[in-house]
């Protein structure tokens, strides 16, 4: 299998603040020409999206996609609802565990594998106020201690 080269476009920093990912997937997306164009200057923006089933077709939403500067009549609107790419079992099996545990699906990431454009759909929980201060509160430890070892090393 030949080696594919992933470039990141775009990533959703405060998904991860917000959520607990519980498990990730790849979907593909359904765009226009200009949109993909744009995406490849990496004009795309992630942190409001949320990801929705409706009708058995898994959509994303709150999207944004910048207007492609030479697009002119072909530009679509940027923060039109976009088909997400997946397999029906998946996207069934996904929208059971929405409805029923309290999970949200949310793009946490979209990059281009190869040439195509792909998504990183997060199945994830919110978290409560506490986890996100514990969160914050291991990070600072984490790089207090990280740069406590550095100063120890150089002297």
């Amino acid at each position: 299998m030949p080696h594919t080269s992933l470039k990141t476009i775009a990533q959703n920093k405060k998904a991860f603040h917000d959520y607990f990912v519980e498990e990730s997937l790849e979907a593909g997306i359904e765009l226009c020409g200009t949109e993909v164009k744009s995406l490849r200057k990496g004009q795309c923006n992630l942190k409001d999206a949320w990801c929705s089933v409706v009708n058995g077709e898994l959509l994303v939403n709150g999207m944004h996609i910048s207007a492609y500067e030479q697009g002119n009549i072909f530009n679509k609107d940027p923060m039109r609802v976009r088909r997400l790419l997946m397999h029906k079992r998946e996207i069934m099996r996904l929208f059971g565990l929405v409805k029923q545990d309290g999970y949200s699906l949310i793009p946490l990431s979209v990059y281009l594998k190869g040439s195509l454009v792909k998504v990183q759909v997060g199945l994830c929980r919110g978290k409560k106020l506490y986890d996100k201060r514990a969160d914050l509160a291991a990070r600072a430890a984490k790089r207090d201690i990280d740069r406590a070892l550095k100063e120890k090393n150089r002297s």
